[in-house]
């Protein structure tokens, strides 16, 4: 199911002389009226839910909003993508007749193992073909080092380029429209997977601060990055990986919570209780952990839908699925549902990353939602490339909410969870 909202006013941006000027580096500019667009397209932008359970549109929801926005970018126009894996034949062929038939700029970005850990499949071949390799072109696809992302630095060791989102310059109805996603292009990421994606248009700030970490990502040059945040009413954008920094006052999630108090006043003078929700394919951070139970005792209302978490060590020490068991009330839920019983397939999980908080945050009380490729793991911290995308507004935040619900209320084992799959014993394959 797909929903789509209109974002508050009409918005308006800066004027290319200020973007242009402008760094992603600790950007915070609130948007002034310099450029007029045209009223934004409630069809257009919005967040997007696929449901492994439904039909095949239901599905294949994101999916096809990608390809309807390929097919309509016109003449001049320009797509970026970074991407962990793309294994779709259909829509890498559509981004090459975008390319050869209609003089689109198309440029991707991909982690290495989408080639080598699936060489038989056609789509990278079908982009390479169309569009080349070189990078200084108008027109790429591009691959970060074997075992490596783009940015992350060598000595960390191995990490990966697990981004997914989607720039396009213009497509039908709409213009600087940026798709923030947890969707690969795979056949499981449609029908095992319950995915998000976040669609935002005419916000040319977030637009221009997702295209400069493509371009960072582009270049590859690890040694000279740094970890990089911009925000642009009504979103705040976080571009990973995150060095230097060690430690919980480094984590953006952890000082995310950190910012949540779980009493406030409503409006109509009763106290009420924070609601924080999480739900997350991999979920092994123990800080981030810690900060969750920290606020259940402190009188907030959490919720966690998973799928992997971490258990003890050989030596003992407690890993994140027994912190979350240890306070009264917190209730994980796990999704790992292994519907063929073969464990060598992909099981039918929730593959989304995202954070819900419904109370008092950073001082005012808000509805507020956080998404994207960045799962609450160490690597994803400091070794991956991701990103995430803060979202401010109560009707996207409910919308994400119904999907919440949704997913835990078809989970397996649910909170019967104190099984290897839950405790990241078994791995989850993507195909």
């Amino acid at each position: 199911m797909s929903y789509a909202f209109r974002l508050g006013p009409r918005t308006t941006v800066l004027a290319a002389a200020l973007l242009a000027a402008s760094s992603i580096q600790g950007v915070s500019v609130a948007q002034s009226a310099d450029i007029a667009k045209a009223p934004l397209d409630v069809e257009v932008s919005g967040p997007v839910f696929n449901n492994p359970l439904g039909s095949q549109a239901d599905q294949e929801a994101i999916r096809e909003k990608i390809l309807g926005f390929i097919r309509t970018s016109p003449q001049g126009s320009s797509i970026k993508v970074a991407l962990y894996h793309f294994w779709d034949q259909e829509v890498a062929q559509a981004l090459a007749d975008a390319h050869s038939e209609r003089g689109v700029s198309v440029q991707l970005m991909l982690d290495e193992s989408t080639v080598s850990s699936r060489p038989t499949d056609a789509s990278y071949e079908t982009l390479r073909a169309s569009l080349g390799t070189d990078l200084t072109g108008g027109s790429f696809v591009g691959l970060c080092p074997a075992g490596k992302s783009c940015l992350g630095r060598p000595e960390f060791g191995q990490s990966i380029n697990h981004n997914k989102f989607w720039l396009f310059s213009q497509v039908d109805g709409a213009a600087d429209v940026v798709v923030q996603t947890s969707s690969n292009l795979s056949p499981s990421s449609y029908s095992m997977f319950w995915n998000d994606a976040f669609v935002a248009t005419y916000n040319t700030g977030l637009y221009q601060s997702y295209s400069s970490y493509f371009g960072k990502l582009t270049g590859r040059d690890w040694a000279t990055w740094k970890y990089t945040s911009a925000s642009w009413s009504p979103y705040k954008a976080y571009f990973f990986p995150y060095y230097p920094g060690t430690g919980n006052s480094t984590d953006t999630i952890w000082n995310t919570l950190d910012n949540v108090a779980c009493a406030y006043t409503a409006s109509d003078g009763s106290t009420k209780a924070t609601k924080v929700r999480v739900g997350m394919f991999k979920f092994t951070r123990q800080g981030v952990a810690d900060k969750l139970v920290e606020l259940k005792k402190a009188g907030c209302s959490v919720e966690l839908v998973y799928t992997e978490t971490d258990s003890a060590d050989s030596s003992g020490t407690a890993g994140t699925w027994e912190k979350l068991h240890s306070v009264s009330g917190l209730n994980p839920v796990c999704y790992f549902e292994d519907t063929d019983q073969k464990p060598s397939t992909a099981q039918r999980i929730i593959h989304s990353k995202y954070l819900l908080i419904d109370g008092k945050y950073d001082g005012a009380v808000n509805k507020v939602v956080w998404t994207g490729s960045h799962n609450y793991s160490g690597p994803a911290l400091r070794e991956n490339d991701e990103a995430l995308l803060k979202i401010d507004d109560s009707a996207v935040h409910d919308a994400y909410l119904a999907n919440f619900t949704s997913i835990k209320s078809h989970a397996v084992p649910g909170t019967s969870d104190n099984v290897p799959a839950c405790k990241g014993v078994t791995s989850q394959p993507e195909q």
